[in-house]
């Protein structure tokens, strides 16, 4: 599949989001709206356990809606309480979803995801949450597990923590439903970081 017919299906998706999770989504909109309708950068943490699969894919699926529906000042970052690799199953259901990759080498491989479409292009390696790399002040923590979430009661530096758990793909690794459920998690995934960006988009163009 391309990520253009992907990213279409992802949008006929936003439809069955239920009422309460569109609730816990809707911070996120609002923070990234204020940032940017005041010319300020909008910089999101996603924070999970290993930064290995989650979080990796909220900063992406965000990165990427961002880039879609042309909306600047908006970076996305990811991190853990602890280092460990980029999951190859989650960077497999990304390369399923339409997106290019360049896979590193060593024990915490950088890979290169890119898409031609929003000329997007990121680099992506396990690190801590407060790597030099990401945002030590100003930004919105993202908590994408509930481990994260209980093992940093506070994270300096943020303006503000949305709680976004996920069910973690893991638990499926070397079973047969091991791709089913990555690709399920990646399109949920997909789908809600496109519905931020799209409420973030409607809001800005009533005061355009």
């Amino acid at each position: 599949m391309s990520l253009n017919a992907y990213i279409l299906a992802v949008s006929k998706s936003e439809s069955d989001l239920e009422p309460k999770r569109i609730q816990q989504l809707e911070p996120l909109s609002r923070y990234i709206f204020n940032k940017i309708s005041g010319r300020e950068a909008a910089a999101m943490n996603f924070i999970c356990t290993h930064n290995s699969r989650r979080s990796h894919l909220g900063q992406i699926w965000l990165q990427m809606a961002a880039a879609y529906y042309d909306i600047a000042l908006v970076v996305a970052y990811s991190g853990g309480t602890e280092e460990t690799a980029f999951n190859s199953r989650a960077v497999a259901a990304l390369q399923r979803a339409g997106f290019a990759v360049e896979v590193g080498i060593g024990a915490n491989p950088r890979y290169e995801i890119s898409s031609s479409l929003g000329n997007l292009h990121l680099v992506s390696f396990s690190k801590k949450y407060d790597h030099l790399k990401n945002p030590k002040k100003d930004f919105c923590a993202v908590l994408t597990c509930s481990e994260a979430d209980e093992a940093c009661p506070v994270i300096f530096g943020a303006d503000l923590r949305v709680k976004l758990l996920y069910e973690d793909p893991k638990s499926a690794d070397g079973t047969d439903y091991e791709r089913t459920a990555y690709d399920e998690r990646c399109f949920q995934i997909a789908t809600e970081m496109f519905y931020v960006m799209k409420q973030v988009l409607t809001e800005l163009r009533k005061i355009t």
